[in-house]
């Protein structure tokens, strides 16, 4: 198990670990829509794992109207890459009035130890269920997923009040899930 600290700013594209800025993607990728209301994703993580790369989108229009909560609910999306996939910027879609990016992109720290800075989250380890455990079933394998990190709540991500999020993959079929609980 790995803390997340805050790390300061960092670039847009930054290829490491990182909240914000824009999602590191295979060509060909479509920005992902919100099942419920239609808007696009607001992207918010980017995560470097062993076995592949993260990233991260949550339905921001009407916070709290889209099940954004539900890994199954269709109002975020969580993708993972495959090691080795080439992986580019992608434009952020200019024409909706949902909120697609967070406002700065903030590079995070893997650590084994604090150090003073804040935590926001961790790579690995179990899950700290703020309410009962909700381990999603990949749609792959129908087997359940393995927990792979967990982004605390802060001004930018939107968890609720006090919330966490919880990122699960499935290594065999390269799938991941994402929900919150507060």
């Amino acid at each position: 198990m790995h803390l997340l600290l805050h790390d300061g700013p960092t670039a847009a594209d930054a290829p490491g670990p990182r909240t914000g800025g824009l999602p590191l993607v295979p060509a060909g990728f479509t920005w992902p829509h919100c099942d419920e209301c239609g808007s696009p994703l607001k992207f918010i993580a980017h995560l470097p794992l062993d076995h592949g790369t993260a990233a991260v989108f949550l339905c921001d229009f009407d916070p709290g109207a889209c099940s954004g909560w539900d890994a199954d609910g269709g109002a975020n999306r969580a993708y993972l890459f495959p090691p080795g996939t080439p992986l580019l910027p992608a434009p952020a879609p200019d024409d909706s009035d949902a909120p697609t990016l967070l406002p700065t992109a903030t590079a995070l720290h893997p650590a084994t130890t604090p150090d003073g800075r804040p935590g926001v989250g961790r790579l690995g380890g179990t899950p700290d269920w703020i309410q009962d455990p909700e381990t999603p079933t990949c749609p792959g394998c129908a087997t359940p997923m393995a927990f792979a990190a967990e982004l605390e709540d802060d001004t930018d991500l939107n968890f609720g009040d006090s919330g966490r999020g919880y990122l699960f993959t499935c290594r065999p079929c390269t799938r991941a899930a994402f929900l919150w609980q507060c």
